[in-house]
Order: C-alpha cells, then sequence, then structure tokens
C-alpha cells in the first residue's frame, strides 16, 4: 500500500566519484526530481523461512550428496546483505572424475536404454515437482543472486519448469522432429552455467539433454550454486535413476575439469566470451560437440514512428532487468536524432520511478549486484565512460548501506567508439547514441564482435522486418525486448557463440544426425 508524504529534494549516494556529478547532467532534473510530492511504498517482503537453507551443501554424485574428496569448502554471500549464507563444496579433478564415471554408468545401464516415453515421464515429473516448489526456488534464487522476488517469482522459475515441461513433450517424439532423420544421444554431456540465471539456465540445458538420452555433469556458477543443490533435491524426489545428473560445485578450476574430461562426449557453456575463447581452444580437435553461449551488446533501435512510451518500458525492461545481468540485454539504445531528446527526457523520468533494494520486497525493481567483483567492473567502466566525455544520468536516492548496490544509470553524448559501447558492462548501463537513417542504423547495430541479440522499435511492420533481416544477431525482438519462450531457439552469431538452446533446434545439440 502506498503512503504519501511531503518531499524533499533527493541526493544521490555516491559509489564512485563520477556519481557525484550524474544529478547535474540529467534532464529537466527540476521538474522531474522536486515534484512536490512523493510516493512512498510500504514494505512487502517474501519471507526467508519458506526455505530452508542448510549451513553447508555437498556435491551431488550418484544420486546422493557427497563430500568433496579435497575437504574444502568456500562460501556463497548474500549480495544484497554480504553475509554468508551457507558453505558449499569445492569440487577437484578427483570428484569430476567420479561425477563423469557415475554419469557414463548411468548412461550405459539406464538411461539410453529407457524408451522416450519413460524418460519424459522422469523429466515431466521434474517440472511439476518444480511448480510444487516454486516459492522455495524463487526465495533461494533472489537470496543467493540478488535478483528482485518478482523476477524470480514471475519469471525464473516458471520459464524453467516450461523448459522441462517442453522437453518432456519432445522425449517420445525424435523420430519426428527432423522428418528422415534418425536421432541419438551423444553420452556423457558436461555443462557449465552462469550466475546470472542459475535455475533457468540449469533448466536450459538439463531438459534437452535428459530428453535426448544423455546424462550429465552439472558445474554451477561459484557465486550462485544453491538453486542447483536445491534442484538435486527436487531429482531425488523425482525418482531419477542415479547417476543422470550430477552437480559439482566449485570455480573455474572445477568448470575446467568438467569441459576437458576425456569421457565427456558434449560440451555446453554459457558464460562470457573470453572464457569461451579458451574452453574452445582447449577442446580444439578433441571431437567433443560444443555449444557455447556467451557475451552480448544488443542495439535496442527507436524510430520516429515508434509508441514511445511503450519504447520506454522496452529499454528499461531491456537494460534493467536482472541489474542488467543479462547476456542480451539492450546495452546500447539506438534513437533516431528527431527525437533523441524527447525518449531521453522520457527515459530520465522513468528512471526515477524505479525501486532500488530488498531483493526480497516485492516493490522492487532492481536490486543487488551479484558481486563485489562484478560491481568494480561496472564501477570502473562507468568511470571510463565519464572519462571519455559521456554525460552520466542516474536515478536519484540512497542505497543501501551493505550490499552491492549501483544506480540504474544511462550515458548520452557516447561515441561508437567509446569503451560503454564497445565492451560487455553486465550492469545497469545504458549507452545511448543516435542515428538519422536505417542505413545508418543497421551499420551502427551491427558495429560490434557480438551478434546475440537485437530489438527494433517502429510503427511500420515491413521496416521492422527490413530492419531486423539486416541484423546479425541471433534473437530480433520488435516492438517487445527480452521475451523467452522454451518453443523458441535462442543463440548468437561472431562473438556471442554458437549453437541454439530451445525450440526443437535445441535437441541438435545434444544428439547424433544419421
Amino acid at each position: 500500500m502506498a503512503t504519501r508524504k511531503k518531499a524533499t529534494t533527493i541526493k544521490t549516494t555516491p559509489q564512485k566519484a563520477v556519481q557525484k556529478a550524474a544529478a547535474q547532467n540529467n534532464p529537466a532534473s527540476n521538474d522531474i526530481i522536486q515534484f512536490g510530492k512523493a510516493w512512498e511504498y510500504a514494505e512487502s517482503i517474501e519471507s526467508s523461512s519458506i526455505v530452508k537453507i542448510a549451513p553447508r551443501y555437498n556435491l551431488f554424485i550418484n544420486g546422493e550428496f557427497v563430500a568433496p574428496k579435497s575437504g574444502k569448502y568456500f562460501p556463497t554471500i548474500n549480495p544484497a546483505t554480504e553475509q554468508k549464507i551457507a558453505e558449499v563444496a569445492e569440487g577437484n579433478e578427483a570428484d569430476v572424475d567420479a561425477a563423469v564415471g557415475a554419469a557414463r554408468n548411468a548412461y550405459n545401464k539406464v538411461w539410453s536404454k529407457l524408451p522416450g516415453k519413460e524418460r519424459a515421464k522422469y523429466i515431466y515429473r521434474i517440472a511439476r515437482l518444480m511448480q510444487d516448489r516454486a516459492r522455495e526456488l524463487a526465495v533461494l534464487e533472489s537470496i543467493d543472486g540478488g535478483k528482485p522476488i518478482r523476477e524470480s517469482r514471475d519469471v525464473d522459475v516458471p520459464l524453467a519448469a516450461a523448459h522441462f515441461f517442453y522437453y518432456a513433450g519432445w522425449a517420445d517424439k525424435l523420430d519426428y522432429a527432423f522428418p528422415g532423420r534418425k536421432l541419438s544421444p551423444l553420452g556423457v554431456a558436461g555443462q557449465v552455467i552462469p550466475w546470472n540465471f542459475p535455475l533457468l539456465m540449469a533448466a536450459w540445458k538439463l531438459a534437452p539433454a535428459l530428453a535426448c538420452g544423455n546424462t550429465v555433469v552439472l558445474k554451477p556458477a561459484e557465486t550462485t550454486p544453491l538453486t542447483a543443490l536445491f534442484l538435486a533435491q527436487i531429482l531425488q524426489e523425482a525418482e531419477l535413476p542415479d547417476g543422470v545428473v550430477n552437480i559439482v560445485t566449485g570455480a573455474g578450476a572445477t568448470g575446467a575439469a568438467v569441459v576437458s574430461h576425456k569421457d565427456v562426449n558434449k560440451v555446453a557453456f554459457t558464460g562470457s566470451t573470453g572464457v569461451g575463447k579458451k574452453i574452445q581452444q582447449a577442446l580444439a580437435g578433441s571431437g567433443k560437440k560444443m555449444t557455447m553461449e556467451l557475451g552480448g551488446k544488443a542495439a535496442n533501435i527507436v524510430f520516429e514512428d515508434a509508441a514511445l512510451d511503450q519504447a520506454v518500458e522496452g529499454i528499461v525492461n531491456g537494460i534493467y532487468f536482472n541489474q542488467g545481468h543479462v547476456c542480451c540485454a539492450g546495452s546500447r539504445l539506438l534513437v533516431q536524432e528527431s527525437i533523441h531528446d524527447t525518449v531521453v527526457k522520457k527515459l530520465f523520468r522513468r528512471l526515477q520511478t524505479l525501486r532500488v533494494g530488498n531483493p526480497l520486497d516485492k516493490n522492487t525493481d532492481v536490486g543487488a549486484i551479484n558481486s563485489k567483483m562484478q560491481l568494480g567492473k561496472i564501477c570502473e567502466l562507468a568511470d571510463s565512460g565519464v572519462a571519455e566525455g559521456a554525460v552520466m544520468h542516474q536515478k536519484a536516492g540512497k542505497l543501501p548501506e551493505k550490499g552491492f548496490w549501483f544506480q540504474p544509470t544511462f550515458f548520452t553524448n557516447v561515441t561508437p567508439s567509446s569503451r560503454i559501447a564497445r565492451e560487455e558492462i553486465f550492469g545497469p548501463v545504458l549507452s545511448v547514441m543516435t542515428f538519422r537513417t536505417p542505413e545508418e542504423a543497421i551499420e551502427k547495430a551491427n558495429n560490434t564482435p557480438y551478434g546475440l541479440s537485437a530489438g527494433i522499435w517502429t510503427d511500420k511492420g515491413s521496416k521492422a522486418m527490413r530492419i531486423a533481416n539486416a541484423m546479425r544477431a541471433g534473437v530480433v525482438w520488435i516492438n517487445t525486448f527480452n521475451k523467452f519462450d522454451p518453443t523458441s531457439p535462442f543463440g548468437g552469431y561472431k562473438e556471442s557463440g554458437f549453437g541454439r538452446e530451445g525450440g526443437k533446434q535445441g535437441l541438435l545439440d545434444y544428439c547424433k544426425i544419421d
């Protein structure tokens, strides 16, 4: 419930020295920030007691939780409070070897021999159990990763369950997926997932692999391992045969052991382009099948004939969703020159309404940055934007004292050569540039080593389709942004990776095709 109170001028709490200048650069700040009356939202905190968090988590190998052979554990931190949530096992090469051995045994003796309709029953059961325990999963995802509970509850968990439902439907229909071709499983899949969508990325990778008859060794990100380990409990509840899915936690060395293991037939990696390149170099000539979903620097293009209020909502969703921790985030805004000032003013007004704070508060729009390291990267790139002459505009207001936070930000006066226009920031920072003609928009949008996604805002369908066909991007949204569906393939071009996840196409990288 909202209550009104007499407003005073809002002052920013700087994280870095450059943030002191942000309010001075904001357009129409007098008529926006000092608006006489301000709305304050009463807290609506989701209870964390719904989920029971153990003080220590072990590895999930061959259907049971086992201690790491090294005896080492590392803390996982709540990014909103900087407090330790739990200790998590650090797997080493010996643990990975045990997990791969369990997966190979399950593949040879059980999973590959089951008819598709029987595999489907297990996958469907997993999806139903995820729905049954959706609230627990959502709360745990927000505690461990810092994302707003509304996003965990309304996006991550439902989409994760939907992927299992979708691929459960394919498990007994593989002979019809590609007419005239026969599909057969690859064997053991080694999968490494990122920290920005831990549960959803696990579902994206596990569901098609299991549907095709493969077994899996999954390595979640070290900063967000808890929902993957909770999923392991769901797998036990679903009575999935031992060894079909194994989860080994740890840092980069653990992931390297998974992807380089000699008995892994397929590698699926989602993460940074730099790490993806190293994996490709290490596996070159190994014969392993690979899927890489890497970084992005998506262009969100707004034409003068677009519905501007709708476009502004799409811009906000495109860059500030999940604190900008999205590989396909619309982090480059290309605005037709004639409407630049109007769009910037509308965007700044909308920025002031975003609520930054406790991820478990249902009113929160922008949660905590995932880690101290990532916050440092965001601040460093924001500093570089100011140093290169761009103008910073930020949401006004105080940030919490504890935790890792960054105010939603956008830059104007950005050139295509600026670091903030070229490098993936992976945070709530937007670079605004202009164009005059559709041809210039296409050239600027494609002027990037990445090619994961793009957005187009226009009232003309023919223009939208023409621009979309010219984009060197794996996914192009028209008059919307960040819409996902398990039936639709997702993946990129160039340094954004190769292979597709989701849809019928997502089966291809987990099968041999004869």
